[in-house]
Formats: structure tokens, C-alpha cells, sequence
């Protein structure tokens, strides 16, 4: 078994404990670090695929809150088509090393805004919902990552623990079906894809019960502010070897940014922590008082 092929068990393993734990987070913890050995080419598709059935199965086991949302995020389900369309075009056209760039470019703010723990609620949920979903189809259809935008969407609306994991199941398996549609009407299902496949669906058969179980034990808001925090890093580390590699800085000052984003987390984490319980995260997971 190859170092690379080892290295995808161990990542996804660690994604889809993340992901049964938080029903978000497979992605967003495998592409940053899956990303520094595999083309967004070769990566994306296998992912699409895998987070079909797995956005299935989180909107299965939270199907009873489904009618109670699934009005409030249709809009954003409506807008995934046409960017999903547009970030396919981009996946089959841009260099690889710059589609890196512009991946984790784009992750390391969503990333950041949710590890700050970030809250303002929408009020045009409708008109709101369509550009968000266009914006969510590109960034899924690129990346396959939409949690951490997706979750600062939601959480900001005041949704129930469970209406908030039923909304997106539901607005992410959409999203993954349409992408593999439009990956297989481009033509991206190769032979290296497709050969990605087995080597991660063990390790999410075996991580998400695991997640199921860990978070049980452990307080939901410390155990996504952890995840969020590994993930600025990876992602931040992603950008600064990019920098270099791709020669817009051609000195160890592109791991400025590495450092950088590790005092910012530094100061978030210490924020978190030293506040008092629940003074975080508390609103994402509760109805306001005009819902109930």
C-alpha cells in the first residue's frame, strides 16, 4: 500500500468522525490535506460521489424535522444549478496548481469567520437564500466543501439541533447530486476518481458511527471550534506552499501566512475557552421566540 493511499484512509477516517459527529466536516478536513499529494481533478469527483450517500444518510436519520424547513432552504436548493454549472466549467478548465490556490484562498476566511463563531441573522431568508445557494454551487462544485459557509448560514437562523442537521442534509445532498450530475455530463468520472473511491468508503463506515458516539461525550460547540481550528491551519500551511510553488513569493515570507493565521486562531481559541460556557454557539442550535 502506497504512502498517498495510506495517507486518504487516515484523513477520511478522521473526516468522517468529524462529519458523523458534527453531520458536516467530511470535506473540509479531507480536501485541504487530501489536496497537498491529489488534483482537484482526480480528488473532487470520488468525494461527490461518497457525500451523496452520506448526506442521504445524515437527512435520513434527521428526516422527521425536514418539514419544518425544507421551505425555509429551498431557495438556496434553487440556486445551486447555475453555480454549480459555472464551478464544473472551472474544475475542467483552470490549471490544478492555481485551482488549489483559489480553494484554499477562498476556505481560509469561511473557515475563520466560523471558528470566530460568527452570528447575524438573516431576515430576507427567500431572496437571501437564492444567491447564497449560486454562490454555495460554485464553491461546492470547485471544492466539494460547503459546511463551514453553510453551517454560519444556518446557525445564524435560529434553528433546533435537529432542524439544523435535517436543513443541511437536505441542501447537501441536493448539492452533491446535481455536482455528480454535472461531473459526469463534463466527463470528470475517471479511472484515478473512480479508483479513490475504495479506499475511502472503509473509513467512512467505520468514522461516522464513531463521530455518532464521540459527540455524546463531548460539548457540540468545543468539538467543532477544535475541528474548525485544525482546519484554519492545514488550509493555511495549503496556501502558504502554494505561494511558493507557484512563485508569487519565492522566500520562507510565504509561511508569514501560516503564521499569521496561527495567531489569529491562538486568540480565538483563548477567547473561546476563557469565556464562559455556552457564551459561544449557544444561539446555533435554538429557536427564537417568534419560531416556536
Amino acid at each position: 500500500m502506497s504512502p498517498h493511499v495510506v495517507a486518504l484512509v487516515v484523513i477520511t477516517l478522521m473526516a468522517a468522525v468529524v462529519n458523523g459527529a458534527l453531520g458536516y466536516g467530511f470535506s473540509s478536513i479531507t480536501v485541504p490535506l487530501a489536496l497537498l499529494f491529489l488534483a482537484n481533478r482526480v480528488l473532487n469527483p470520488a468525494l461527490v460521489l461518497v457525500e451523496v450517500a452520506l448526506n442521504a444518510y445524515v437527512l435520513w436519520v434527521n428526516r422527521s424535522a425536514l418539514p419544518k424547513v425544507w421551505r425555509r432552504v429551498l431557495p438556496m436548493v434553487l440556486g445551486l444549478a447555475p453555480g454549480i454549472a459555472m464551478g464544473t466549467l472551472i474544475v475542467s478548465r483552470v490549471n490544478p496548481g492555481w485551482l488549489r490556490f483559489y480553494t484554499f484562498v477562498t476556505l481560509l476566511p469561511l473557515i475563520l469567520l466560523q471558528a470566530a463563531g460568527y452570528r447575524r441573522p438573516i431576515r430576507s431568508e427567500r431572496s437571501a437564500g437564492l444567491a447564497f445557494g449560486s454562490g454555495l454551487g460554485v464553491l461546492y462544485s470547485v471544492t466539494t466543501i460547503s459546511g463551514p459557509p453553510l453551517a454560519v448560514m444556518l446557525s445564524n437562523q435560529g434553528l433546533a439541533k435537529q432542524e439544523f442537521r435535517a436543513a443541511l442534509g437536505f441542501v447537501r445532498l441536493a448539492e452533491s447530486t446535481l455536482t455528480a450530475v454535472a461531473y459526469a455530463y463534463a466527463g470528470l468520472f475517471t479511472r484515478d476518481s473512480l479508483g479513490l473511491i475504495p479506499q475511502i468508503l472503509p473509513s467512512v463506515a467505520i468514522g461516522v458511527p464513531i463521530g455518532a458516539v464521540v459527540i455524546r461525550h463531548v460539548r457540540p460547540e468545543t468539538f467543532r471550534r477544535v475541528c474548525m481550528s485544525f482546519d484554519a491551519w492545514i488550509v493555511a500551511f495549503g496556501l502558504s506552499t502554494l505561494l511558493r510553488d507557484l512563485r508569487l513569493i519565492e522566500s520562507g515570507a510565504a509561511y508569514l501566512v501560516l503564521v499569521a493565521v496561527g495567531l489569529f486562531d491562538a486568540w480565538l481559541l483563548y477567547r473561546f475557552f476563557s469565556a464562559p460556557a455556552g457564551a459561544f454557539g449557544a444561539a446555533a442550535y435554538s429557536r427564537p421566540e417568534s419560531a416556536r
